[in-house]
C-alpha cells in the first residue's frame, strides 16, 4: 500500500509539472497581443486575433484529443501533445524572423493545439490520481503551479516583447524597436522549445511511474460516439457553457490588461503604482513619469499572481467548504469588481482590475470537477467538452477588444461583468444538485 502512494505521488508530480508549462505558454499571450498591436499596427481586434488563434485550437482539437487519448491512453497522447508544442515554438521562430503575422496565428494555434491535448489528458489525470474525495483539492493544487506559470509568463514576455514599444495614438514604432521587439520573440520561443525537448525527456523517463497510477480506462469509443455521449448529458452541456464562459472572461481582462492599465484614463499618466510595496518594484519604473505599456504589462503578473495565491488559498478552503457555495462567492465578488472598473474608472480602477484574478482562481477546476461529479458521460467525453468550451478564449476577447475600440477600455469591462453573474447561477445550480459519482473517472450510465 505505501509503494503504491509513493508512486501515486510520484505520478502527480510529474502531472503537475505539465500544468507550470502550459500555464507560462498561455500567459505570454497577454504581452505579445500588446507587443504585435504596435510592430504591425493593429486595432484591438486585430490584436487579438493572437488570443483568437490560439484559443480557438481548443475547439477544434479537444474532442479528437479526447478519442486519441482513450485509444492510446493519457502518457503517450501527453508525449504527442509535448512534441506538437515543440514544433509550434519552431514556427514562432520563423514568425519573428520573417515579420510575419500570419505565421505568428499559425504558431499560436500549431502551440495551443498541444496543449490542448496536454489538458485534456493531464486535467482529469491531476483529479484521478488520488482518493476520490481530494479530486477538487489535487485539482485545484496542480492548477496553483499552472497558475505560477501565469505569474512568470507576463514578466518575462514584457522584458523580451516589449522595450521601447508604445501604443498610444500618434506614436510610431520605429524599425530598432520593432526589430528589438521581434527579436524578443524569437528568443523567448527558442528558449520555450529547449525547456520543453527537456520537459519531454522527463516525461519520457516517467513515463511508467505515471502509467502505473493510472486507473484503468473505459472502453474505447470513437469521435463521433464521444461526441454523441457528450452532448447526451446536460450537465456536461452545462459545464461547457460555464468553462466556455469564464476561460473568455479570464483571457479577455488578461490580453487588454497591459494596454487598459497604460491608458491614459487608467495609469498612463500617473506614477501612483510605483508607490506600491512590490508592484512598483516589479514594474520597475524607467524614471519617466506615468506608467510605459512594457511597466503596465509587467503589472499583469499580478493579474494572473492573484490566481497563483486564490488557487493556494482555495486548495485549503475547499478542504472544508463546498465546492459550489465557494465559486458562488468567488463569481460574484469578480463580477462586483467588474462593475466597479466600468462605472467608477480612473487609477483606482488599474488595481481593481488587477485584483479580479484572485477571484478567478478556483474556477476553472471547480467548475471541471464539479461537471465530472454530475454528468452522465463518460469521463472521456466530458472532458472534451469542457475543453473544446475553452473556445470562449477566442471569441469573448474579440467581442471585448470591439467595445474597447468603441467605447474605450474601462466600458469593455461590462462584459466580463455579464459572464461572471452567470457563472454564479452555475456555482448555485451545481451546489443545489448532487453528485452522481466521484471526479475520478468512474463511469455512471
Amino acid at each position: 500500500m505505501t509503494e503504491k502512494k509513493a508512486t501515486v505521488r510520484a505520478a502527480f508530480i510529474a502531472v503537475t509539472t505539465l500544468f507550470f508549462a502550459w500555464g507560462f505558454i498561455t500567459s505570454l499571450i497577454d504581452p505579445l497581443v500588446a507587443s504585435v498591436k504596435g510592430i504591425f499596427t493593429l486595432s484591438n481586434v486585430q490584436a487579438q486575433l493572437s488570443a483568437f488563434a490560439f484559443f480557438i485550437a481548443y475547439g477544434l482539437i479537444s474532442f479528437p484529443a479526447a478519442a486519441l487519448i482513450a485509444r492510446l491512453r493519457p502518457v503517450p497522447a501527453i508525449l504527442a501533445a509535448l512534441s506538437m508544442m515543440v514544433l509550434g515554438c519552431l514556427v514562432m521562430l520563423g514568425a519573428a524572423n520573417l515579420a510575419v503575422y500570419t505565421l505568428v496565428l499559425l504558431g499560436l494555434f500549431v502551440l495551443a493545439s498541444g496543449i490542448t491535448v496536454l489538458q485534456v489528458a493531464a486535467n482529469p489525470l491531476a483529479a484521478a490520481l488520488g482518493k476520490p474525495e481530494g479530486s477538487h483539492f489535487r485539482l485545484t493544487l496542480s492548477q496553483t503551479f499552472n497558475s505560477f506559470g501565469t505569474f512568470v509568463g507576463p514578466l518575462v514576455g514584457a522584458g523580451l516583447f516589449l522595450e521601447g514599444v508604445e501604443v498610444t495614438e500618434g506614436v510610431t514604432i520605429t524599425p530598432e524597436v520593432r526589430d528589438a521587439a521581434l527579436g524578443g520573440i524569437d528568443r523567448a520561443y527558442f528558449w520555450i522549445s529547449g525547456l520543453l525537448l527537456l520537459l519531454l525527456a522527463f516525461f519520457f523517463l516517467s513515463r511508467r511511474t505515471v502509467a502505473a497510477a493510472t486507473p484503468d480506462p473505459a472502453p474505447a469509443k470513437g469521435l463521433g460516439a464521444l461526441i454523441a455521449d457528450a452532448f447526451s448529458s446536460r450537465w456536461a452541456l452545462l459545464g461547457g457553457m460555464a468553462i466556455f464562459i469564464y476561460v473568455g472572461a479570464e483571457v479577455a481582462i488578461g490580453t487588454q490588461m497591459a494596454l487598459f492599465l497604460n491608458s491614459d484614463a487608467t495609469w498612463g499618466q500617473s506614477d501612483a503604482p510605483f508607490g506600491v510595496p512590490l508592484l512598483g518594484w516589479v514594474m520597475g519604473s524607467d524614471g519617466v513619469p506615468g506608467t510605459s505599456l512594457q511597466e503596465a504589462a509587467r503589472a499583469v503578473s499580478f493579474y494572473w499572481g492573484g490566481a497563483m495565491v486564490g488557487r493556494a488559498i482555495g486548495t485549503l478552503l475547499l478542504a472544508r467548504f463546498p465546492a459550489g457555495r465557494l465559486m458562488a462567492i468567488f463569481a460574484a465578488t469578480a463580477m462586483l469588481l467588474c462593475l466597479y472598473v466600468f462605472a467608477v474608472g480612473g487609477v483606482s480602477a488599474g488595481f481593481v482590475a488587477l485584483s479580479i484574478g484572485l477571484f478567478n482562481s478556483i474556477m476553472f477546476p471547480v467548475i471541471f470537477t464539479l461537471t465530472l461529479e454530475r454528468s452522465t458521460a463518460s469521463e472521456e467525453a466530458t472532458s472534451g467538452m469542457l475543453c473544446t468550451a475553452i473556445i470562449g478564449g477566442a471569441f469573448l476577447p474579440l467581442l471585448v477588444g470591439a467595445v474597447a475600440d468603441s467605447a474605450g477600455y474601462a466600458m469593455a469591462f461590462i462584459v466580463p461583468a455579464a459572464c461572471y453573474a452567470v457563472l454564479c447561477g452555475f456555482a448555485f445550480t451545481a451546489a443545489r444538485t448532487p453528485p452522481l459519482r466521484r471526479a475520478e473517472g468512474a463511469s455512471v450510465h
